[in-house]
């Protein structure tokens, strides 16, 4: 059962390919089940003024989710499509977020934490964001939010979970164990929450070159009993379900046997393998 469950394209603005690319691909390359889940409109930013590209606008949103669900319509007979968004948690906007997602009949909501404030801890034009700051300190605040997310009950997945470590900003091996100590609170709170948790295997291509996220939090995240998902986060549809197969095999080295998937908000179960 093989399937993909983070995707974004032309819309957002840093992504290339349209939808129906994506599905195509996908049919192409043999999913059974492929997750449209592009990114939440910004919301506590002015897209006029703040960094281009982000994410699609406000008014785009319905016909994204218009265009999804037509999709799925067309495409039943070969592939399963699922309608998903990327929405991001952002502190003290958690009604607003509510609002927008009980609008349209979302499959599954991916929870990710990409900014703290204004700052967008996994934009490449930002990273002079890290000069003169204590990276355990970043980290901190980073992994608070992971914990407030996962408490608000607004979302079915948690995005890639330590992608704080995505341009290579990583505590010093003296503080390794307030890292896993946070880390791994954010994984209790994901599991208080009942949410799944994703292997994103995008993070193969960036500097951390490791999924999110690390196999540490992965054998944590098993012995919690928190269930597992498979995302590759691809922006083209030429990378669809890119470094999916290490995640694959990873899991299975792992004993993981079976992989979470969803449909009109609930979650159900399909084999790793088979």
């Amino acid at each position: 059962m093989l399937i993909d469950y983070h995707t974004h394209h032309v819309r957002c603005g840093h992504a290339v390919g349209e939808l129906e690319e994506y599905v195509q691909r996908g049919i192409e390359i043999g999913l059974s089940q492929l997750g449209l889940s592009d990114h939440l409109p910004l919301i506590h930013v002015d897209p006029a003024t703040y960094y281009p590209e982000m994410a699609m606008p406000m008014d785009e949103l319905p016909r994204y989710v218009e265009e999804c669900l037509r999709l799925k319509e067309k495409y039943r007979q070969d592939i399963q499509i699922r309608v998903g968004l990327e929405a991001d948690y952002i502190e003290g906007y958690e009604e607003q977020i509510r609002d927008i997602l009980e609008r349209y009949p979302f499959d599954y909501v991916i929870g990710s934490v990409h900014f703290l404030g204004e700052w967008d801890i996994s934009d490449y034009r930002q990273t002079h964001n890290w000069e003169g700051r204590d990276v355990l300190d970043v980290y901190r605040q980073y992994y608070e939010a992971v914990q407030k997310a996962a408490a608000t009950g607004l979302y079915d997945i948690t995005g890639h979970l330590d992608v704080i470590k995505r341009f290579g900003q990583v505590p010093p091996v003296e503080q390794e164990a307030e890292r896993f100590a946070l880390e791994d609170a954010a994984l209790r709170a994901v599991k208080q929450a009942d949410m799944v948790m994703e292997l994103n295997s995008s993070g193969l291509a960036k500097v951390c070159a490791e999924i999110f996220p690390s196999r540490r939090i992965v054998e944590q995240a098993i012995a919690l009993g928190i269930p597992l998902t498979l995302g590759s986060d691809a922006h083209d549809p030429l990378k669809l379900s890119d470094g999916l197969d290490q995640a694959r095999a990873q899991l299975q080295e792992l004993g993981v046997q079976q992989l979470a998937v969803f449909e009109d908000r609930q979650r159900s179960f399909v084999p790793l393998n088979g």
